[in-house]
């Protein structure tokens, strides 16, 4: 094995892991369909159902309803199973749920409530998924290769949200909507079948005695990451920034047609720019941290991308400079917001016991995507109150505020190396009922 420059033996690539590379191909088809779906379930209901307006906001409500509905108790079931076979049952169920749209369609029985019905369903199974991969990870891979298996995992995720939407207006306009589901569902497929193919034994928690209750094992996953410093950081940072975050998009997206009097395809052009910069972050967080450190990469990178926005309220009118350094700005939120997303990812798994990686990462999502709504009615009212530019500047100025959470915490205090369990979070029950199985 060849050494590397620090001294430290190179580490085997992960694409020379083929069950890795199977986890890898799984997840990136699974995303691209699960963002494929979210456009084209309201599409359906628009251009074949007619739905209105508020028809349209009640399909999105309940595609998004799962993350707070059940995200807690996914994370508790995840633990007590292989990571590979809920993955497998989400991307057949969801597979199935979408080539069941067509055919109602065929049938004369599609509607509204149908259409809602799956859309709620499919929001359901990719819960599951998410959770599950994220867990699966950790077991999949030895510890010194998260860094490279989560900026793996999570460029394709971004590449899945810049070409997903995409996807999902290019089917709807070359074929009748209800069939553009069948691409979607045949992404699905192709993710059940890479990810069956995993053949390398995972290894589950298993109790002595009677395993605890699904509010338990909730309690477990919630006590853990608040009475961890770390974890604790970590979800406070994540709380702070989605909260802020929606209130400053709900601003954004009013400044930039109102404010600087773009027109949509300038608007759509902008915000593109923060996809090839996450695909950029993903590449950079395989290499920042082991170089620079983890806390300094984390925390830097945090201050750059919330810092970046700062520019945007100092921007006046639709000159021929504004689209570009629009473009700029979002490019370079999205590659530091991404480095900051692998990085701490990264740090949580490493932290985190296998037996309650589910739980964590369910509690943290819960968190941070169930105080949005309530940063979206904030900004809102900012923007209504106060201004387009100065409620810009505000939620802007509250973004800022995650970094500090960061900077304050031990995370900022991490090295090159990545951090072992601390105690608490080793033995979070304070017991030692748990074992581990290796299942094939």
């Amino acid at each position: 094995m060849k050494a590397a420059r620090s001294g430290r033996p190179a580490l085997p690539s992960l694409w020379r892991d083929g069950d890795f590379r199977r986890l890898w191909a799984g997840q990136a088809a699974s995303q691209l369909g699960a963002q494929a779906a979210q456009v084209v379930l309201p599409l359906i209901a628009v251009v074949t159902l007619d739905a209105g307006a508020a028809e349209v906001g009640v399909m999105r409500a309940v595609e998004q309803a799962p993350i707070l509905l059940i995200s807690l108790f996914a994370g508790a079931w995840v633990d007590r199973r292989r990571s590979r076979d809920v993955m497998v049952l989400a991307d057949f169920g969801r597979a199935l749920a979408l080539a069941a749209v067509p055919a109602a369609y065929l049938l004369g029985l599609l509607g509204a409530p149908a259409l809602l019905g799956v859309a709620f369903l499919v929001g359901v199974l990719s819960v599951f998924f998410d959770v599950a991969y994220q867990a699966f990870l950790v077991r999949l891979v030895r510890r010194e290769q998260l860094t490279q298996g989560n900026s793996l995992l999570q460029g394709s995720r971004s590449a899945a949200q810049i070409g997903g939407p995409a996807l999902g207006g290019v089917l709807v306009s070359l074929f009748s909507a209800p069939f553009s589901l069948v691409a979607a569902a045949f992404l699905f497929a192709l993710s059940f079948l890479s990810i069956r193919r995993i053949r390398r034994p995972e290894s589950v928690p298993r109790h002595a005695g009677q395993p605890p209750r699904i509010g338990r094992r909730i309690h477990e996953g919630l006590r853990l990451v608040v009475t961890d410093p770390s974890l604790r950081a970590v979800g406070l940072a994540s709380a702070v920034f989605q909260f802020a975050f929606a209130a400053l998009m709900t601003v954004y997206l009013l400044y930039l047609p109102r404010g600087l009097h773009l027109s949509g395809a300038a608007v759509g052009l902008t915000l593109a720019a923060m996809g090839p910069g996450a695909m950029l972050g993903s590449l950079l967080s395989a290499r920042m941290p082991r170089r620079f450190g983890h806390g300094i990469v984390l925390v830097s990178s945090a201050i750059l991308a919330d810092g970046v926005m700062l520019c945007v309220p100092l921007l006046h009118g639709s000159t021929t400079a504004t689209i570009p350094l629009l473009m700029a700005v979002n490019f370079l939120f999205g590659a530091f917001s991404q480095t900051v997303d692998v990085t701490v990812m990264t740090v949580r798994q490493a932290i985190t016991p296998v037996l309650m990686q589910g739980r964590v990462v369910a509690t943290i999502n819960f968190v941070g995507m169930g105080l949005t709504p309530l940063g979206s009615l904030l900004g809102g009212c900012l923007a209504d109150q106060w201004g387009l530019r100065t409620g810009l500047l505000l939620t802007a100025i509250g973004l800022s505020l995650s970094p500090l959470c960061m900077a304050l915490s031990p995370l900022a205090r991490l090295g090159k190396e990545l951090p072992e369990c601390s105690a608490i979070a080793r033995n979070p029950r304070g017991d030692a009922s748990h074992r581990f199985e290796s299942l094939g």
